[in-house]
């Protein structure tokens, strides 16, 4: 008796487990069911301005928790939308993500609404070397030359644009890649003012695009860089030998240079000394004595040029008077030696 009864026991035990088993995966199915929702993906990786078909879409269930702002719960809904973005597999497709409803597909679904796209010739110089690709945003610089006025022309480089965004690059538009490309073309997105100002651009000069962070929206408003800012003259060195000087102005310069250093003071032209007066008549037992060749002043002597005189033989005060008078004129530095030619008596320096 008692063995039944244990067993009895046991087959109720068994009995109870199975039962509450099953229960408690029903109320787990009724939960899971519930916080749950169905959410439509895309089955494959799909480029933006794609048309999209049943065979791109997929429908999953998605934790309500965690649902996507603006997603679909049936693929039907997502017949023929275009996309404005690239989307991967298995990432949930958005309203943010999709062409108004109507619109065609390609790069026309992917401007933005009020905006326009122009195209540009580039080389890998003004595409900054393959850099500007679609998603990314670049400023637009020209070089032309700038009327002056009275028949002259300056050149000049300006920024035109700033922050316009790059669309598409010869005919790709795909947003994924990040490698450089050189391409012929790019097409960038811009308002009717700014397409204005571009086509307006690249008659007058040449296009230069430069590209700029995605998250720096701060726009900078700049006068222009001309040849002369560039090559500004006032940046010439202030101190020029006295050649280079009298080469650039034209005038003469009344210095000579020593053999060493550049006199320090500037040197005025020196004034023309009056003849000396000649002395009385002399006997032939009195004759004035004949002024010696004067030998060569030391460097650094200051001397001045002396007139001629209209008597050799002339006084040896008046001779003395002559040459305090030039040693009271403003100085010139260097070699100096006083001659007597045919007569006359002057001083050469050199």
């Amino acid at each position: 008796m008692k063995n039944f009864k244990a067993i009895g026991l046991l087959l109720a035990a068994l009995v109870l487990g199975l039962v509450a088993a099953v229960y408690a995966a029903g109320w787990v199915a009724r939960q899971s069911d519930s916080a749950s929702a169905q959410v439509v993906v895309a089955a494959v990786d799909v480029e933006l301005g794609t048309r999209l078909t049943p065979q791109m879409l997929a429908v999953v269930q998605w934790p309500t928790g965690a649902l996507p702002s603006g997603a679909f719960g049936d693929a039907a809904q997502l017949q023929d939308r275009v996309l404005r973005a690239g989307v991967l597999k298995g990432e949930p497709i958005v309203d943010r993500k999709l062409a108004a409803v109507g619109s065609q597909g390609g790069l026309s679904a992917v401007i933005a609404q009020g905006k326009r796209a122009m195209t540009v010739r580039v080389n890998d110089v003004v595409g900054v070397a393959g850099f500007a690709l679609p998603g990314t945003f670049v400023d637009v610089m020209v070089n032309t030359r700038q009327d002056k006025g009275r028949g002259e022309e300056a050149q000049i480089s300006k920024t035109v644009l700033e922050q316009v965004l790059v669309l598409a690059v010869a005919q790709e538009s795909g947003r994924d890649d990040t490698q450089p490309k050189v391409v012929s073309a790019v097409t960038l997105e811009l308002t009717p003012s700014d397409a204005e100002k571009l086509d307006l651009a690249r008659s007058v000069g040449t296009l230069s695009l430069v590209l700029r962070n995605q998250v720096d929206r701060q726009r900078v408003s700049t006068t222009g860089t001309t040849k002369q800012q560039l090559l500004d003259a006032r940046s010439l060195p202030t101190s020029v030998p006295a050649r280079s000087r009298m080469a650039l102005t034209g005038a003469p310069v009344h210095a000579q240079v020593n053999a060493g250093a550049p006199s320090a003071q500037p040197v005025l032209p020196a004034p023309a000394l009056t003849p000396a007066p000649q002395a009385p008549q002399a006997t032939a037992a009195h004759t004035a004595p004949t002024v010696p060749v004067r030998p060569a002043v030391q460097t650094g002597e200051p001397v001045r040029a002396v007139s001629a005189a209209p008597n050799v033989s002339t006084a040896p005060s008046a001779v003395a008077a002559d040459r305090a008078a030039a040693v009271q004129a403003a100085p010139i530095e260097g070699p100096c030696v006083e001659m007597i030619h045919n007569g006359n008596r002057a001083l050469h320096c050199f």
